[in-house]
């Protein structure tokens, strides 16, 4: 089994380091690390040290670090517009798209958007995705946190200003000839999805993200739902670029 990786505000600067807080506390405690056990630091940025367990103390470890690294920043960058869902699925959805290797999520309040996310609300919400990616950021080893932008409530308009900003932007849409697997990519800079919500894309959301330079494509014949649709599609894009 891989190390457990741990997310701090910056990397030891010596060799020795006191792991505290939340995560000293997860450590000591919810994972019961001992004494010669390895583990990951990671200020989310790309930054790792790797470490070993000297001593565990309550809610907190000290470690000795063996290895500091540095991952380049993914190139191009994966950004995934996700139409806000009812209940639980938006959060499902971050959490997969999280582990799979999204870069960067937009919270989209689509038209057919079921769940409004307007005042307190909405920051709210967003803040739970923002703790949703930070947790499985760690479970799958994540050395760079995927951010979550935007306002809560970004709308269509914001939205296909960010699409016609990117250096290529698809929709998922179902009635979409061209798919995604043969759809040309760019070599660098941000790669757009857009993923509707349970209702999917409107004709005139469609027609909106055309405009902007988007491009319609389709996954294979089923309708995936909204929690699995951006999933997918980042598995596909993740071979395309051999970052899998």
């Amino acid at each position: 089994m891989s190390a457990p990786l741990f997310l701090v505000d910056s990397l030891p600067t010596g060799s020795s380091y006191t792991l505290d807080g939340p995560e000293g506390h997860h450590a000591a405690t919810v994972q019961r690390l001992r004494v010669g056990e390895a583990l990951i630091l990671a200020d989310g940025r790309g930054g790792t040290a790797r470490a070993e367990v000297t001593a565990v103390g309550r809610g907190s470890v000290d470690v000795m670090v063996s290895a500091v690294g540095q991952e380049p920043a993914a190139d191009p960058r994966l950004v995934v517009v996700q139409g806000i869902a009812k209940g639980d699925r938006g959060e499902l959805a971050v959490q997969a798209m999280t582990e799979v290797g999204v870069d960067e999520i937009l919270p989209w309040a689509a038209s057919r958007s079921v769940a409004q996310w307007r005042g307190d609300r909405g920051f709210k919400a967003r803040d739970k995705w923002t703790a949703t990616a930070r947790e499985a950021a760690k479970q799958a080893r994540r050395s760079w946190l995927p951010v979550v932008t935007g306002d809560p409530d970004c709308s269509t308009k914001r939205v296909a200003a960010r699409v016609s900003g990117a250096a290529a932007a698809f929709v998922l849409h179902e009635e979409a000839t061209e798919r995604l697997s043969t759809a040309a990519l760019p070599e660098q800079g941000d790669i757009v999805l857009l993923v509707g919500p349970e209702g999917g894309i409107s004709d005139a959301e469609l027609e909106t993200f055309r405009e902007a330079g988007a491009t319609p494509v389709r996954l294979g014949t089923a309708v995936l739902r909204t929690s699995t649709a951006g999933v997918a599609a980042l598995a596909v894009l993740n071979s395309r670029l051999t970052r899998w």
